[in-house]
This record gives structure tokens, sequence and C-alpha cells, in this order.
């Protein structure tokens, strides 16, 4: 194995970047490729493929403001990590790099243009990201979780492949599990959800719109929600007072499990919780974080929308009373909930981990 050709993947130290980066590595190993990975130190805290054995931490920063003392300690950070970086592909000479979004990748990948080292960027978003747009004239292949994302620029478009959004095995476990259509009577499962780190607005909003259902509901919901450890008090109150059949917890180690065994999820659209729910068929009601650059979180709930496979809700127009509403609305209609799974789990894409691998051999000619 110590001769296999090595591939360094490159990834934003959050979930929605290293999930995707874990599922390709898992695919490059059973085809007996050595793997790597270059990120931040958030990775560290991440369990699955990578170990700290197989990370390589690389310096670098996001442009957090326009103000120019903060645009110069972004490009301070991101020099000081390209040197890092280039000591990093001399050493490991690896046959490619690939990256997967988030500013930790973009030392990397200068480094193998530099070094003449092919590289490859995959977004899973429906706007291509400031970091891989950055990138994309610099690589030599682009690869897509959805179609059309580079249509508008026929320069990038002629070096883009769709392949989806890599998908780590438990995703690929849980999307085997067919969809439970909810008993008339029977138990409705709600899974809240609202990122790494979760998400106020669902603190906020949830609890309410459970309060304001009929009372005949209560009994039926079983409810698993994400929130940070600030706001459990007060959501644990609301939900003490009605009485309901609840789960939570800051962080949710089994979230596909989970993601599986729900009847609704209402979630962020971050672009891998948008691909997981179509890979596994969940309905869902999505609120996109309001205020990004790209407006990406918005695009990706659109596809799910657009398929029929989900509620999209601006954050403006997220209350509790809405909530409240399409909560009821979807519970007296089991079969809509059915529909919508089904339409979700068309968007999915199982075999993007294997069309992305061939895509990170032909373009390092392996």
């Amino acid at each position: 194995m110590d001769t296999a050709p090595l591939i360094l993947l490159a990834a934003g130290g959050t979930g929605g970047h290293l999930f995707p980066a874990e599922a390709l590595g898992v695919e490059l190993i059973r085809r007996d490729f050595r793997v790597r990975l270059a990120t931040d130190a958030r990775a560290l805290r991440y369990g699955g493929l990578f170990s700290r054995e197989t990370i390589d931490v690389v310096p670098s920063e996001t442009v957090r403001s326009r103000a120019p003392w903060s645009l110069a300690y972004t490009g301070l950070m991101l020099g000081y990590g390209t040197v890092v970086a280039l000591n990093l592909v001399r050493r490991l000479k690896p046959a490619a790099v690939v990256g997967f979004g988030g500013y930790p990748t973009v030392p990397p990948l200068i480094a193998a243009k530099l070094l003449g080292v092919p590289g490859i960027v995959h977004d899973a978003n429906a706007v291509l990201g400031r970091a891989n747009r950055f990138l994309s004239s610099r690589v030599n292949a682009i690869a897509t979780s959805l179609p059309g994302v580079l249509d508008r620029d026929p320069a990038l478009a002629a070096k883009t492949t769709t392949v989806g959004t890599p998908m780590r095995p438990a995703i690929l476990a849980a999307a085997a599990v067919n969809y439970a259509s909810p008993e008339p009577n029977g138990p409705l499962r709600i899974l809240v959800v609202g990122g790494s780190q979760g998400a106020r607005v669902m603190s906020d909003i949830v609890p309410g719109a459970i309060e304001r259902l009929e009372p005949a509901l209560w009994n039926r919901l079983v409810v698993t929600q994400q929130v940070r450890e600030e706001d459990m008090e007060r959501v644990r109150t609301i939900y003490d007072r009605v009485k309901i059949n609840v789960e939570l917890a800051p962080f949710f180690s089994d979230l596909p499990v989970r993601l599986a065994s729900s009847h609704l999820v209402v979630s962020r659209s971050g672009a891998g919780t948008v691909a997981e729910l179509a890979a596994i068929g969940r309905p869902s009601i999505l609120v996109p974080l309001p205020g990004s650059i790209d407006q990406d979180q918005f695009a990706n709930a659109g596809v799910l929308e657009r398929a029929d496979g989900a509620i999209r809700i601006a954050q403006t127009e997220f209350t509790s009373e809405r909530l409240a509403a399409e909560i009821s609305a979807l519970a007296a209609e089991p079969a809509r909930l059915t529909a919508m799974a089904a339409n979700a789990r068309k968007v999915g894409r199982l075999d993007a981990a294997g069309r992305l691998a061939d895509l990170v051999v032909k373009v390092a000619g392996i």
C-alpha cells in the first residue's frame, strides 16, 4: 500500500465539507489508493475515516469582513498556509489534490497549481462557494453536486462534471431504509436540526409551534431536536409544559439513523443536509440561513422545493404560527408526506462517490 498513489483531500473543518471528503476517501481506499486530509484545526474533533495521523493541519482564514485590516489578515494567513501547503505537497507527492470547499482548501490547491499537481474542486451547493469560485480557474476540473451550476460561465462549464454529493457509509445505510408513512393515529416523528452547532432560530420557533398544535396531536408527536446548551433550559420548559415525547441534545452522533427513522425533518438547508435528505428520501421543512452573500442555502432548498420534496420557508416568514400550520397540514395528510419523501429521493444520487472517484482517476492520469 505504501507505493499506491496518494490522493490529498482538502476540506474546510465543518461537516458539510468533511463528510463528502470522507465519502470519497472511503471509495478511493476501496480502489487501493492512499488518502490524507489537509484541513484546519476544527476537523480534529470529527471522527470517521480520518485519524490524527492522516490529517495535516494547514493554516488558513476566512474572509470575515471587507475592512482593509481584515482582508489583509486573511491574505496573510492564506499566504502562510500556502507556504505550509507547498512543503506538504512536495513531501507527500500526491497524484492529485481534491478540494471540497471552504477557505482551508485554498492553500493546498494553490500549492498543487504551483507544483504542477492536478487539482479538482467539488462543490455541493447550488451556487459555487467563494473559495471554490476563486479556485475554479486554477484547477483542472470542477465537480458539482447539482446540474447547471456553471451554465452561465462557458469557460468553467467546459471542465465541469455533475457527480452528486459523495455520501459517507452511514448515509448509504440510512438510504436503504424505506420511508414508513405515519399511521393516521400513530406516532409522528419530527427531527429538528440546525447544522453542526445547532441554530438558535429553531429553539426560538419550533417549541412555540409545537405548543400551538391541537392537543390531540401532542400525544402523537415524537420530537428529536438539536439544541445548543445555552438554549436547553428554555426549550425543555416549553416541551415539559405540553408533555411532549421529546429528546433534546446539542449534537447527535447517529444523525443518519435518526434521519432515516423520521417522518418529517425541520432544518437549515446547507448543502450537506439537502444532499442527505435527498439521498435518504425524507420530507422536510427547510429554513435557509439568511444573510449569506451567495444565498446558497436558499438555492439549495429550492432544489428540493421544486421537486415537491420540501417546503422552503424564508427565515423572515418562519414563525411559530406558520410552522404549526405546516405541521398540522402534513400530519393530516400522510399521503403527502409519503409523496414528498419519494420526490426528495428522486433528487438524490447514491453513486456520487464512485462518479467523483472516476473523475479523480481520469484527471490524475492514473
